[in-house]
């Protein structure tokens, strides 16, 4: 069943990335998402960038994200949603406001510790991953990957969380020069996270599934795959590879675990 959601607010996060704001909260989970239908148009899937109020992350990169970067406050799209498995934060971390919380001596002292890595707009659910960690004992650290300075997402607003942030770009013109799977590795080499937690093209994925199995580190990774009905009929989202045959994006992920 679609939802009509009206526009409140329009952020301009980079030189070709609008946040969408809307007019009412969507009960969700970080990593899930929405089938967005704009008629005349088509639909498309997206990830949720939050949830109170809900929010998403738009990339101009076709006919439809520009469609979406043309709206207003006011105006209106449909969705489905929530779809899909999303990320699951280690037992204790509960529901509640989106904004960081206070630990008692006792909690400081038995805090778990995540590390989140994000490529490309692959960051927007894990910056709404981050503000759940942050209000319970879980200190978070995050890896950002981006192409250049010019397409980093969100690393102030990470930081403005309280958690510890490298970012990588691909020509070194914003922080290290290199792949964000580097920085995971050497992050994890100076201090072992519970879980790592990632979003990004399947490459990058494919390395970090490997890095985390040789370690034993317990692993969710959310997966990209071309989505059409999002209900797991037509099986466009088909994830192909050593245990995933079968597995569907849309159903059975994005989102993955694996330890």
């Amino acid at each position: 069943m679609y939802r009509s959601c009206a526009i409140t607010d329009v952020v301009a996060e980079n030189y070709r990335t609008r946040a969408l704001v809307f007019d009412h909260p969507l009960p969700s989970e970080p990593g899930q998402f929405v089938m967005v239908w704009l008629p005349g148009v088509g639909e498309r899937p997206y990830s949720i960038a939050g949830a109170n109020p809900f929010r998403l992350m738009v990339v101009a990169v076709g006919p439809f994200s520009e469609a979406l970067h043309a709206l207003q406050p006011g105006e209106r799209v449909w969705i489905r949603g929530p779809l899909g498995q999303g990320f699951r934060l280690p037992d204790g971390s509960g529901d509640g406001p989106e904004s960081p919380g206070e630990a008692t001596g006792a909690e400081s002292a038995s805090r778990s510790h995540v590390l989140l890595a994000g490529g490309g707009y692959g960051v927007a659910p894990l910056h709404y991953l981050a503000r759940q960690a942050v209000r319970t004992v879980v200190t978070v650290d995050v890896c950002i990957g981006a192409a250049t300075a010019d397409d980093v997402l969100l690393s102030d607003a990470f930081r403005s969380l309280g958690a510890s942030v490298q970012v990588t770009t691909d020509d070194g013109s914003l922080g290290r020069r290199g792949l964000v799977t580097l920085a995971v590795e050497q992050a994890i080499a100076s201090r072992r996270p519970d879980t790592v937690y990632a979003c990004g093209p399947t490459p990058m994925l494919e390395a970090l599934e490997s890095l985390c199995r040789a370690r034993e580190i317990p692993h969710q990774l959310s997966w990209e795959a071309r989505m059409r009905c999002g209900m797991g009929l037509c099986g466009a989202c088909e994830v192909h590879g050593r245990d995933k045959d079968g597995w569907l994006a849309c159903t059975d992920g994005p989102v993955a675990s694996g330890s």
